[in-house]
């Protein structure tokens, strides 16, 4: 039981810097839902049903009276993407969660998760009291901030004029420097923020999230490759 308790605590520790940074972002999803005629409780039951921040900016963005259902469906789409190679490398370390917890686990499953899974994965056995000491706190955060947005979002201005936009940003900065191995991490770091970078300014959203994920994957493969040859070159 005790092992049980230091695994959730610790994953709750591990979280609590990405729920920080999750607060500002809520608030401002909030206020855009409630412009764009989402009660409280629809954007709490969204927040619940998608858990997923980038897909319910897009959705909101596009929302419309008729609702553009294929449009937003093909974004979302794009934009989550990502979630079937981010599964694809987390579910071996899964062993020890039943189908149930792993179906859950999964479902809910943010990039600040998986990135901090992987790396407890690294030293640590994942067990599923250190996965939802993680998850339950983080969904619970998100719904409940974008619901208080909805309310005093739009009150309190947007928040990026605070610079609480870019949150997220050193968030995920800090977590690449985690999982940091040299030059691959540097190649693949590089093609993918350069790839969606010129993929936004000249096409536009969501398109540069599958451009980053496709050029990221590229350069990865590739500079894996050559450090495998350069390995095995030396005598």
């Amino acid at each position: 039981m005790s092992s049980l308790r230091d695994d959730a605590l610790r994953g709750l520790r591990d979280i609590a810097p990405a729920m920080l940074a999750a607060v500002p972002i809520a608030l401002l999803f909030g206020a855009l839902a409630a412009g764009r005629g989402l009660s409280p409780l629809e954007t709490f039951v969204m927040g619940a049903l998608v858990f997923a921040g980038g897909a319910q900016f897009a959705a909101v963005e596009l929302w419309a009276t008729p609702a553009p259902i294929g449009a937003i469906v093909f974004s979302t789409l794009l934009i989550n993407a990502r979630h079937v190679l981010m599964s694809a490398s987390l579910a071996p370390k899964l062993a020890g969660f039943s189908r149930g917890q792993t179906a859950l686990g999964l479902y809910y499953m943010a990039d600040e998760n998986w990135a901090l899974a992987e790396k407890r994965a690294r030293t640590h056995r994942l067990t599923p009291a250190y996965w939802f000491g993680m998850l339950l706190p983080f969904v619970a955060c998100w719904c409940a901030t974008s619901t208080l947005g909805t309310v005093v979002g739009a009150a309190l201005g947007d928040p990026r004029r605070f610079g609480a936009d870019f949150a997220f940003t050193a968030l995920f900065i800090a977590l690449v420097a985690a999982f940091w191995k040299g030059r691959v991490t540097f190649w693949t770091v590089a093609a993918a923020g350069l790839a969606s970078a010129l993929t936004y300014r000249l096409i536009g959203p969501p398109w540069h999230v599958l451009a980053g994920a496709l050029f990221g994957l590229a350069a990865a493969w590739l500079a894996a490759g050559d450090a495998e040859l350069a390995t095995e070159a030396r005598p």
